[in-house]
């Protein structure tokens, strides 16, 4: 006699479609033959495969989902041509948290590190100086480019984070159906 099958209903995990998760910013995409990359509350690993099959030769990320986490671990487990790590991290410990779970790569610097639709999680969960501290730790782990989808008031706040880590922003767009979406470079 057979098991009876139970069916898991899924949850849907990112605002609009997953082909919009870029929309604005996927110039980005175009700059990541032989990057590396960092995705802040990168859920399923979804940009990070975006990358990887751009060329990224890293691409790690963080999320406190933990079945996403595991997700992007399975699936980077069979793309042999990128170094891959993803952690369950909850940011509101801040940089120690990514500490206690990456450990020395907590160290490495990023070419391009990504905060898509999860600034705004991280405001209702932390203080303000928390927070910035946490956004001027990930500004200084941006070799070239930081990207950012959110909410335009977000942005001010942002733009002086990312200034104190010595970031400046190049690009912004408000193309996107869902958020609007911005780019900070190093120079």
């Amino acid at each position: 006699m057979n098991a009876p099958i139970v069916k898991e209903r899924l949850m849907r995990r990112v605002q609009g479609f997953h082909d919009l998760r870029l929309d604005g910013i996927d110039d980005l995409l175009c700059r990541a033959n032989g990057a590396t990359v960092f995705d802040i509350g990168c859920n399923r690993g979804r940009v990070c495969d975006d990358f990887y099959r751009n060329g990224a030769v890293r691409v790690m990320g963080c999320d406190w989902y933990e079945e996403g986490i595991n997700t992007a671990r399975h699936w980077f487990a069979d793309c042999r041509a990128v170094q891959s790590r993803f952690e369950v991290v909850d940011l509101t410990g801040g940089a120690d948290a990514l500490r206690k779970a990456f450990g020395s790569d907590t160290d490495l610097s990023h070419d391009i590190v990504l905060l898509l639709a999860t600034y705004h999680k991280l405001i209702r969960a932390m203080s303000t100086s928390d927070l910035s501290q946490l956004i001027r730790f990930f500004g200084n782990k941006t070799s070239k480019y930081f990207a950012w989808r959110g909410y335009e008031t977000e942005l001010k706040s942002l733009d002086h984070d990312l200034g104190r880590a010595g970031l400046k922003r190049i690009h912004t767009s408000m193309i996107s159906d869902i958020q609007p979406a911005a780019i900070w470079a190093r120079f």
